[in-house]
């Protein structure tokens, strides 16, 4: 027997229900109705539901709907940025108008998505903007600033994401003042919050979510206690978006821009009382003494910590080196206590200096259990500490699901009691699971087994209800998929250079239409230089432009991709690491060929990877079978869903990796790929070309 939600959602994706006045391509689909189904008796019965749906179920509507037709108040967690302006933008207005309902709405990110007023007020009277060309932008800034109603940074158009303004014009919970700000009552921040507690459908991202996790400062706190379903879309993204908010982290830019912000506060407001030359010089000196006892290393290295100090530093060195900086914040922290009465950038400057010799004195001791500690090397240092999961944060913080031992132990517990950082609020005394409130983790990628072990196991998920839903698009007939017999091995020296030259004369079949998804930075930049110089030999009328990743911001590179062949122009091809596996959505024949290098393995040197791994050899498990398959899997699944997006679209993936065909393992990871039909040589890889270009 079905509840009365069940039964107004079951009418709403009718194929003559609300939905189809919604969205002009509406078409009943078997698969959106049974994961809207499931949805629906989640929030009517309280629990935990865990949904892969694969691309093209339409996800999205089958959460929305029966969130939205509950009545109930509702937070939805998105991956990024992009996607909550979708939902809040594009999905949200039309089925709030196509059912009728009276709902409010609200948009809430990161403090660092906000102008804040302040520091706005401050950069107008910095003397040393980053560039040039920034006191141009600056002008933009404020005029759209006595326009803007909501302060969201992306609503200005031309605003680069990386532009070195970005840091002068928003805050930082460590920077922000808090009530005693002078534009504390006009606050985007504060706005955003205010209009977040008083919606009844509030949009997040999971790295918001995680951060109030951490800290309880984003607003969370308040909120989350007054909703009865939460939903995280992009939900495979959860486990490593929360291990870099639940450990502590401790860089030599956070010294450095500290440093900065209290010389520039007290020659504004107490120049002569405190040498603050001096206090800054101190803490800048010691910042780069620990950069520079870590010695030369590759940008981008990440350096073990088992020990005392780094792999391959020395350990007293490196002890002294700590002792100096916490000596430096120590010292900062009472120079400001001296002065903070004369202005609130005082107050919140001590603090700060408090909080970072609180950090530095958290990495002189050894490192917490079921954590891993190193070092990010760039031009700067990144000092981290990271759980191995989030499954005992999501069972005892989120969920509030705890064993009798974890009762007993919070009984004993001072309600203030503090992590190192002394940052955090009370720990969670041992709540059960709220029968009452609903939890829905969806994502097109969540594993590559019944069970969705992948997901639920890191994310402390593993009683809760799974489905899987099949895509509905027919991949034998729309996509073929191609892996070269004849080709280096991985490692081989020249194998970027043939990957290129496979992608390239795939380009030039199809006129550009082609990503090119490679494992490794190095990859990318070796492919995007040898495509170049292949297509030197074109006619200039018929020659791809090649699009590389980090060479334009991720936004210009996704635009121009997609406006493909136009203006008299040949296509393009995007050569791509990283985040571009997923997440970019290039529909139509503007993309027709995919080809990834090779198969995505976590890097075994990466000290979380490394850690993960040890931990559950320790348990008796293949590390291998258990992590780096799955991982590996779930990766490759991501990457060949940039292919079909639409039930009209057709190409052909490219995975040049023999040993996807060569070892056994490769059964599983073909396994998880979607049906298409394979193309066995190159002769046929050549003819699929012809007929996606006919």
């Amino acid at each position: 027997m079905t509840g009365a939600l069940e039964d107004k959602v079951r009418d709403a994706f009718a194929q003559d229900g609300a939905l189809s006045r919604a969205a002009e391509q509406f078409r009943e689909r078997t698969g959106q109705t049974e994961m809207a189904m499931a949805v629906a008796r989640t929030i009517d019965q309280g629990g935990v539901l865990v949904v892969e749906a694969g691309t093209g179920v339409g996800k999205t509507f089958s959460y929305l709907v029966p969130a939205l037709l509950s009545g109930e108040r509702v937070l939805l967690s998105t991956a990024t940025k992009t996607l909550q302006d979708q939902l809040f933008g594009r999905d949200l207005p039309r089925l709030v108008e196509a059912f009728g309902l009276p709902v409010r709405t609200a948009l809430l990110k990161g403090r660092a998505s906000y102008l804040c007023l302040h520091r706005l007020d401050m950069a107008r009277h910095d003397a040393s903007l980053p560039e040039r060309g920034s006191l141009r932008t600056l002008a933009k800034i404020e005029q759209w600033s006595k326009a803007t109603r909501t302060g969201d940074l992306a609503e200005l158009p031309g605003l680069d994401e990386r532009s070195p303004l970005i840091p002068l014009i928003t805050s930082t919970r460590e920077n922000c003042l808090g009530a005693q700000c002078p534009q504390f009552k006009p606050c985007h921040v504060n706005l955003a919050r205010r209009e977040a507690l008083a919606a009844d459908i509030v949009v997040i991202n999971h790295h918001l979510f995680f951060a109030d996790l951490a800290v309880r400062e984003t607003g969370m706190a308040e909120l989350l206690p007054t909703v009865s379903v939460v939903v995280f879309d992009e939900a495979h993204q959860l486990n490593e978006t929360g291990v870099q908010f639940l450990g502590a982290q401790l860089g030599s830019g956070q010294a450095i821009d500290f440093a900065r912000d209290m010389l520039a506060a007290g020659l504004q407001h107490a120049r002569g009382l405190v040498d603050w030359q001096q206090l800054v010089s101190t803490a800048e000196r010691a910042a780069r003494e620990l950069r520079l006892v870590v010695g030369k290393q590759w940008p981008g290295a990440k350096l073990r910590w088992l020990g005392a100090a780094p792999e391959g530093v020395d350990p007293a060195a490196w002890q002294r080196a700590l002792d100096d900086l916490l000596q430096a914040f120590e010292m900062a922290a009472e120079g400001l206590a001296t002065v903070s009465e004369i202005s609130p950038d005082f107050v919140r400057l001590h603090e700060r200096a408090r909080q970072l010799a609180k950090r530095t004195a958290r990495f002189a001791l050894p490192c917490e259990v079921d954590s891993v500690r190193w070092v990010d090397v760039g031009s700067q240092l990144r000092l981290i500490e990271s759980p191995l999961d989030i499954a005992d944060a999501m069972r005892k913080r989120v969920l509030k699901i705890a064993d009798e031992a974890d009762d007993a132990d919070s009984a004993d517990t001072d309600d203030e009691e503090l992590d190192a950082y002394g940052e955090r609020s009370a720990r969670e005394s041992g709540e059960r699971l709220d029968s009452g409130r609903a939890w829905v983790f969806t994502s097109a990628t969540l594993g590559d087994e019944p069970t969705l072990r992948w997901f639920t196991e890191p994310c402390g998920l593993q009683d809760a209800e799974v489905l899987r839903v099949q895509s509905p698009f027919d991949y034998a007939s729309q996509a073929a998929l191609y892996v070269p017999r004849a080709f280096p091995k991985p490692n081989d020296p020249s194998h970027s250079q043939r990957v290129a030259q496979l992608a390239a004369r795939g380009a030039t079949e199809l006129g550009g239409r082609t990503l090119v998804l490679t494992t490794t930075l190095r990859a990318l930049r070796t492919i995007g230089d040898e495509m170049r110089q292949q297509f030197e030999l074109l006619d200039a009328q018929v020659r791809p432009d090649v699009l590389v990743q980090g060479e334009l911001p991720k936004r210009v590179l996704m635009d121009r991709f997609r406006e493909g062949a136009s203006a008299g122009r040949a296509g393009c091809v995007l050569v791509a690491s990283a985040s571009f596996w997923e997440g970019f959505d290039a529909p139509g024949d503007v993309l027709q060929l995919v080809v990834i290098d090779k198969l995505p393995f976590p890097p075994p040197n990466d000290p979380l990877v490394e850690a993960r791994s040890q931990r559950l050899e320790a348990q008796g498990r293949s590390s291998f079978a258990d992590y780096s398959l799955p991982e590996a899997a779930v990766a490759l699944k991501q990457g060949a869903g940039r292919l079909i997006r639409r039930e009209t679209d057709s190409g052909v993936l490219a995975i040049c990796d023999t040993r996807l065909v060569a070892m056994g393992y490769g059964r599983r990871l073909l396994a998880a790929l979607p049906p298409m039909r394979r193309l066995e040589s190159e002769s046929d890889f050549n003819a699929a070309l012809d007929a996606l270009r006919t």
